[in-house]
C-alpha cells in the first residue's frame, strides 16, 4: 500500500440523524458525559461550537492508550449533516502526515446512515493503516446512537 489512502465506514443508526449531527457538529463537548470509555474530554480552544476554523482538542481513549488531537472545523454543511476534521497537532501527526475524518449522515429509503471517511497520509512506509480510528469511529456512531434512542 501507499502513504495515502481513504477509509469508510457506514452504521445505520435508529435514532434522530439531526440530533446526531448536532452533537458532532455544535456539542461535541458533550460527548464524554455519553461515551467517557471512549472519549474524555472535548475542549474548544479557538472560535465557537459548531463553526468552520474552531479549534478543538479531544482527548479519547483508542486501543486501551489514552491520546490527545487538535482539530481544526474544516468543513460544515448542515444541509448535508457533513461535519470534517483536520488534525494538526497531537499525536496523530506523529505517524500521519495528514489526517481527516469526514462525518456525514444521509438518507437511504427509510434508513439513516452515518458515514465516516477518514484520508490520511503516512509519514512512512512502516505506519499501519488506521483503521482502529475507523473501528472507534464505528464504535463511537454506535454508542451515540444507543445513547440517543434510550433517552
Amino acid at each position: 500500500m501507499g502513504l495515502k489512502g481513504k477509509l469508510i465506514s457506514e452504521t445505520e443508526i435508529k435514532g434522530c440523524k439531526d440530533l446526531f449531527h448536532e452533537m458532532f457538529c455544535e456539542k461535541p463537548h458533550y460527548l464524554p458525559n455519553v461515551v467517557p470509555q471512549t472519549i474524555q474530554a472535548v475542549d474548544l480552544h479557538e472560535g465557537d461550537w459548531g463553526t468552520v476554523g474552531s479549534i478543538v482538542n479531544w482527548n479519547y481513549t483508542i486501543e486501551g492508550d489514552e491520546k490527545v488531537v487538535k482539530v481544526i472545523i474544516d468543513e460544515i454543511n448542515k444541509e448535508k449533516r457533513l461535519v470534517t476534521f483536520k488534525a494538526f497537532e497531537g499525536h496523530l501527526i506523529e505517524e500521519y502526515k495528514a489526517f481527516k475524518a469526514t462525518i456525514h449522515i444521509e438518507n437511504e429509503g427509510d434508513n439513516n446512515l452515518v458515514i465516516w471517511t477518514i484520508e490520511y497520509e503516512k509519514q512512512n512506509e512502516d505506519i499501519p493503516e488506521p483503521f482502529s480510528y475507523l473501528q472507534l469511529a464505528t464504535n463511537l456512531t454506535k454508542d451515540v446512537d444507543t445513547h440517543h434512542v434510550n433517552q
